[in-house]
């Protein structure tokens, strides 16, 4: 095959310019200036990143800029590596089952990136071009607080309830943080992954499937035929 042939083909197969995503991207940047961190157009979607101070100038410019006027979800995750056993170690390998996987071993934070290990992320979209993005942007580990986004979405009022009972996230602004899911008396985060999963502590990992006796079969461990306790 001649250099020119194989230019050719490497040009057929260069993936087309997303004019369309490209312009919300450049949209977005004529509000936000250097404070859009990193973006990434991928498979006809949208990511952008910013810093936690601009999160909402970030979806007021995405609103009211490029019309993604529907508030579809925001949420938090947390890049921390897993620290529970690797379920494809031997069973038997005590020390195996106790190592993280390989594939977890270092923080991997997504499309746009990230610099820090908790992330707040909301998706909106357009709803006359079909076209969305979702915005995410750095939490401080240490004092995870969130601009609200209630004043610009409704919608956001219990997704930020959500976030704040199961990462720690604090909206400031939100009319009301109170508990959505879990009884007010409960302490800790649940979807952070250093938060302790007690089913892990009774059974180790993976946790063998409990098999039960089947009706009228042979008699149950512990218990006589009459039903009565062995």
């Amino acid at each position: 095959m001649s250099s020119t042939e194989t230019t050719d083909t490497a040009a057929d197969e260069a993936p087309a310019r997303d004019e369309v995503r490209v312009a919300l991207v450049d949209a977005l940047r004529a509000t936000l200036g250097d404070d859009l961190l990193d973006s990434r157009i991928e498979k006809g979607d949208v990511w952008v990143r910013v810093p936690v101070a601009r999160w909402h100038d970030a979806l007021a410019a995405a609103r009211d800029r490029v019309g993604c006027r529907y508030f579809c979800f925001l949420s938090g995750i947390d890049w921390m590596p897993s620290t529970a056993p690797n379920p494809e170690a031997d069973e038997n390998d005590a020390d195996a089952q106790a190592a993280p996987t390989a594939a977890v071993a270092a923080i991997e934070t997504g499309y746009a990136g990230g610099a820090t290990r908790f992330q707040v992320f909301a998706r909106l979209t357009n709803v006359d071009s079909n076209i969305g993005v979702t915005i995410k942007a750095d939490v401080d580990d240490a004092d995870p607080v969130v601009p609200s986004v209630v004043d610009l979405f409704a919608g956001a009022e219990w997704h930020e309830r959500e976030a704040w009972e199961m990462y720690g996230f604090r909206f400031d602004g939100h009319p009301a943080l109170r508990h959505l899911f879990l009884p007010g008396e409960f302490e800790g985060h649940p979807l952070r992954k250093d938060f302790p999963l007690l089913a892990r502590e009774v059974k180790p990992w993976p946790g063998l499937v409990d098999v039960e006796p089947m009706p009228g079969g042979d008699e149950e461990e512990g218990v006589d035929a009459e039903g009565g306790d062995a």
